[in-house]
């Protein structure tokens, strides 16, 4: 991956907010359950748009921050999220004092960390015996023309650190510790415009040169033309790969 691919985002926060799906609430529950009993202070790194700050804000007595790197992504989250504090940062250089959050939250964006220096920097700011919440939307390549798709957009850095020969999942080092994971198995019903949004949202097309970012769209509308997808909507199949890790004492 490429640091400009991982910056992209902002350049298609409306197309990002539009295309990419929300996150089931009982996975976002699921990653949190560890957390002390009454401490509900989180912060959701690399927030984006808001796709998970959204649904981490209605956990009971949650107080969200929300931290991206991205000031263009910031101000579509302020939009789609109002009232949620933001600050601009990374998981690497957070913006947060010592132990000063229970759980740390990160949506569609562990990949593009560097995985020592984020759980070293993120154990800094969790409290002991907090939480690091990982979690990822991936299409589920099980049906054929979703394989079809993908080879048409290109796999990206979370679908190979998922589903990729060899993947082990992320890597998560000390302070947290015992990493445990759930899936979640779901549909998204889409019209065509909102899977071309989708498409143009992923940082391969956002940073493509001119004339591939026309030839990718291309192809995608001729598998939408064979799927016989015009004012309609299909079923597109996602997987929900969650993770949590507790902090060391």
């Amino acid at each position: 991956m490429s640091a400009d691919q991982a910056t992209s985002f902002g350049a298609e926060a409306a197309n990002y907010e539009a295309g990419r799906p929300e996150y089931p609430f009982e996975a976002v529950a699921w990653m949190l359950e560890p957390m002390p009993a009454g401490s509900r202070r989180i912060v959701d790194v690399g927030a984006g748009t808001g796709k998970l700050t959204r649904v981490v804000a209605h956990a009971p007595g949650a107080e969200v921050v929300a931290v991206d790197p991205d000031p263009e992504m910031l101000e579509a989250l302020r939009r789609s999220v109002p009232g949620v504090p933001t600050i601009q940062g990374s998981a690497e250089r957070m913006p947060l004092p010592d132990a000063s959050v229970d759980a740390a939250v990160l949506g569609q964006a562990w990949h593009w960390v560097d995985p020592i220096a984020a759980s070293t920097e993120l154990g800094r700011v969790v409290r002991p015996g907090g939480v690091l919440g990982l979690i990822w939307n991936i299409r589920d390549e099980r049906a054929d023309w979703v394989r079809r798709l993908t080879d048409v957009m290109h796999s990206s850095s979370a679908e190979n650190m998922i589903n990729g020969p060899g993947s082990g999942g992320p890597r998560v080092e000390p302070p947290f510790a015992r990493l445990e994971t759930e899936r979640w198995e779901w549909n998204r019903p889409m019209a065509r415009a909102q899977l071309r949004q989708m498409a143009l949202s992923r940082s391969y097309l956002i940073t493509a040169p001119p004339e591939e970012r026309t030839e990718i769209l291309r192809r995608m509308d001729q598998l939408f033309d064979e799927l016989g997808l015009a004012d309609g909507t299909i079923d597109l199949p996602y997987v929900t790969h969650a993770f949590r890790a507790v902090r060391d004492e």
